[in-house]
């Protein structure tokens, strides 16, 4: 079986509307893949995933999941395999209890009673939520509204997960604890896709990043390989996380320029500093 969980030939969308949103994308996201998507306000990152859930249909070209052509399959059908999570949860809200929310989907599959209450239970416990199991979603914050979106869709196990800004919402301890759900959910085998602006979280989670703008991916690569290209970056409204740029404006002084991760600066200070003090020692 091939590992490619997505694959994307040629794929295209236009709208009518100037130039097209897609612009011939060929990509292969492997199973079991931590994969970010950034890139500037309408560069398409939203627009390609959209259809992986099948929210749109290409004007041209082929998308497979599990080596599936998933042109024509019903939405009903690719959301048994893929989950997407809006980016404004008040797109996939509608019940008026967050248990009777999570439990919706999970009917739909036609689970029993038990597995259904096991599973509410459950990923209502990992987002945080057990404590609002009885209220009505709407009546919310958005950041709790964020993570009942969030926790229907992890209800149901999708072995893709899409989510379009995760962290929108939540204060730090809030992102770190939803992100952290989603990592743990990568090391049992999902293969998870998430569109953000955030740079931090990417490098803090992603294995891979893929940069798009005006409808083309202008690079695929590792989180270093990516986040360090402040020319690159520039170019769809990015720049590099302060670390990064902090750590290039020491390069005259030997400082390293691939820089993406505070504790890699540190680590960086604490050997030069401690180098003296080894010869030193060696003097002795």
């Amino acid at each position: 079986m091939s590992e490619a969980g997505i694959s994307i030939r040629n794929l295209k969308q236009d709208f009518g509307r100037g130039e097209p949103a897609l612009k011939d994308i060929n990509l292969e996201i492997k199973k079991s893949e931590f994969v970010a998507i950034i890139g500037q306000n309408g560069a398409g990152k939203t627009t390609l995933a959209k259809h992986l859930i099948g929210l749109l249909r290409p004007s041209s070209g082929m998308i497979f999941i599990n080596e599936q052509d998933i042109r024509n399959q019903p939405i009903s059908v690719l959301a048994q395999q893929v989950g997407y999570v809006f980016q404004n949860p008040d797109h996939q809200i509608f019940m008026d209890q967050v248990s009777k929310e999570i439990a919706f989907g999970l009917r739909n599959l036609n689970l029993a009673e038990a597995e259904i209450e096991r599973r509410t239970v459950k990923v209502l416990k990992e987002t945080g939520l057990f404590h609002l199991k009885d209220a009505a979603p709407m009546s919310l914050s958005k950041g709790h509204r964020q993570r009942v979106a969030l926790a229907s869709v992890l209800a149901m196990e999708p072995e893709i997960l899409i989510l379009d800004e995760p962290t929108t919402g939540q204060d730090y301890r809030g992102s770190k604890q939803i992100m952290d759900l989603i990592a743990a959910l990568n090391k049992k085998g999902h293969s998870v896709i998430f569109i953000t602006h955030d740079l931090q979280l990417v490098a803090d989670y992603a294995q891979r990043v893929i940069l798009m703008g005006k409808g083309a991916i202008m690079f695929d690569g590792s989180p270093r390989e990516v986040l360090i290209q402040r020319e690159l970056l520039a170019k769809t409204n990015l720049k590099p996380q302060q670390i990064t740029e902090f750590s290039q404006s020491l390069a005259n002084y030997g400082a390293p320029e691939d820089i993406i991760q505070v504790d890699e600066l540190v680590a960086v200070f604490r050997q030069r500093a401690a180098a003296p003090l080894r010869a030193l020692v060696n003097v002795g």
